[in-house]
């Protein structure tokens, strides 16, 4: 028989953070706020090209279009300079990368014409059905798994 192997690679990684109540805040410090409670962003962290491509996404969301990579890395680039921000991670292959990552948290999807936010949902509706009852749900159930095994493994012999 021979055994089963098994990784130590996650199926999915989910980081949350909270923060203070937002008040007060730009359309970009909200972004990046979100991004942050999201964990697409790590705190103090100086290549944040994530919030720009949140904002452009958002903003087309408004308008219901959906807009390719490098139209996005261009908008993304006129962004960061308007906000006087660095350019750092501009590049068509990184912004492909962080509309993946915000794939895999279910709230961009690409189609025929290009990226979107998930069916044009508001922020609240797609967190709510899409990150807390699929990613969520799922992720804390496998943990349940794991708190069950680890209790029957590590029991105490009562006589």
């Amino acid at each position: 028989m021979a055994a089963r192997i098994s990784r130590d690679t996650p199926l999915f990684e989910l980081t949350l953070r909270k923060y203070e109540r937002p008040y007060k805040l730009s359309q970009r410090e909200a972004a990046r706020r979100l991004c942050l409670c999201l964990g697409l962003l790590q705190p103090g962290d100086s290549r944040d090209v994530v919030v720009d491509i949140l904002l452009v996404l958002l903003t087309e969301r408004a308008r219901r279009r959906a807009i390719g990579a490098e139209q996005l890395a261009r908008r993304v680039l006129g962004l960061r300079k308007r906000s006087r921000q660095r350019v750092y991670g501009v590049a068509t292959p990184n912004i492909r990368r962080q509309l993946a990552r915000l794939k895999d948290l279910l709230l961009v999807e690409k189609t025929e014409k290009g990226y979107r936010i998930t069916e044009w949902m508001s922020l609240q509706e797609l967190f709510a059905t899409r990150v807390q009852r699929v990613l969520l749900a799922d992720t804390l159930e496998r943990l349940q798994e794991y708190l069950a095994l680890a209790d029957s493994l590590f029991a105490a012999k009562h006589k």
